[in-house]
């Protein structure tokens, strides 16, 4: 770590001067005068209370008031992190422990780091990832006023539904920012946001790469803060953890609807081009049009999936899955070529077979009806075959830094 990372008398605390350290317990700080001593004592007691040999590092984001000097008053050691940000301040201090494993939490004092052994326990059995939990669901307890009604019954509760859905994340309180994780699993992450987002980012990507998730259940506290009230915003750092989760998952942001889009155009085809009447309503050109409409659209969002995809892998934002890599070792560029360009030669014989029954009418009027039916398919199968080539280079683009 850089010195300018690093407090002027670290080499004074007897805890970061111990010759092993096994745990590093890691607070973010910005203006928590209130509760950082609270928070740094309980660390302290619970380290040496079950014999750990351990150090507490406050991670300070530009604090103006009395927070550095409380931590260096009650032995922990001091990283200034001049780059703002929840994730900014994780990471720096993160990145300056030296411990085996490391406990993360705020040092609002809503988090009891009295429970540090129980995190410990579970890394220690070999667990990658342990998360704390202070929903009921996982068995852990929020106490009267430490959690906004909308928090717990509705906010919380949904996005952790989501992760365990989106990315099979054995977890019920996704926002929970008390937990522990081997520094192994921390540098083979390669953590990516400076924000709010941080503590997501590292749920979504251990999941996605399967490593070993523990959760413990916790109890939360009302913060101890009385000088300002809780960084947290709800609509606007709930709208940045969807955002987050869709940005991650191309399959649920692209993907999924497109398909959804391509097979309604397909049944709309099915039942416009033979001009079925249904419930007494005729299917005819219009319909193929809006058919069409949504085999384009959905087509265009599953190419942005693919791409999306090969881009994520490429710069290691998610892992590359056997399913992934199987899949774009089958689509080659030249296989994509071929598909695209069978589809513009197909698309064109139909608008070539539109203009042949205009020349019978001697280019005059036409049985619109009848000969929409070939230039509507005609129009959206070239271009599909057009995306489909062009698509095909640009992904070859993307993967040329992953081969």
């Amino acid at each position: 770590m850089s010195p300018e990372y690093s407090s002027d008398n670290a080499s004074a605390d007897p805890i970061a001067a111990a010759p092993a350290v096994e745990l590093s317990v890691v607070m973010p700080c910005l203006n928590e005068a209130d509760t950082l001593a609270t928070c740094i004592d309980k660390a302290t007691r619970a380290m040496r209370e079950h014999d750990v040999a351990g150090e507490v590092v406050v991670a300070d984001n530009g604090s103006t008031d009395e927070s550095c000097a409380i931590a260096e008053r009650h032995g922990a050691r001091l990283v200034h992190v001049t780059e703002r940000g929840y994730g900014s301040a994780l990471m720096h201090g993160i990145a300056s422990s030296r411990g085996r494993f490391v406990i993360m939490g705020d040092a609002d004092d809503s988090y009891d780091f009295l429970e540090i052994p129980k995190f410990l326990d579970k890394l220690r059995e070999g667990h990658e990832l342990v998360q704390g939990c202070r929903l009921p669901a996982g068995g852990g307890r929020v106490l009267p006023g430490a959690m906004p009604v909308l928090h717990r019954v509705w906010g919380n509760p949904m996005f952790s539904f989501l992760v365990r859905r989106m990315f099979d994340a054995p977890i019920h309180d996704v926002y929970c920012g008390l937990r522990g994780f081997t520094r192994e699993l921390y540098d083979r992450l390669d953590m990516r946001c400076t924000g709010m987002e941080f503590a997501t980012e590292m749920i979504i990507k251990s999941s996605l790469s399967r490593e070993r998730i523990a959760e413990v259940p916790i109890t939360l506290h009302p913060d101890g803060r009385k000088s300002h009230a809780p960084h947290l915003r709800t609509f606007r750092d709930g709208w940045r953890t969807l955002r987050f989760f869709l940005m991650y998952s191309p399959k649920w942001l692209f993907w999924f609807p497109g398909m959804t889009l391509i097979i309604l155009g397909t049944i709309g085809y099915a039942l416009a081009l033979p001009g079925l009447t249904i419930f007494g309503a005729t299917l005819d050109a219009h319909t193929l049009l809006f058919a069409s409409l949504a085999i384009l659209v959905g087509y265009q969002a599953v190419q942005f999936a693919i791409l999306a995809m090969a881009f994520a892998v490429n710069e290691r934002l998610l892992p590359l899955s056997a399913r992934v890599d199987r899949f774009f070792r089958t689509f080659t560029l030249e296989r994509g070529l071929i598909l695209g360009g069978v589809s513009v030669i197909v698309g064109a014989g139909l608008l070539v077979a539109a203009i042949n029954r205009w020349r019978l009418t001697d280019f005059g009027a036409m049985d619109y009806a009848r000969t929409m039916r070939l230039v509507i398919p005609g129009v959206t199968v070239v271009a599909i075959g057009v995306q489909t080539l062009f698509s095909s280079f640009f992904c070859s683009v993307l993967e040329l830094k992953r081969r």
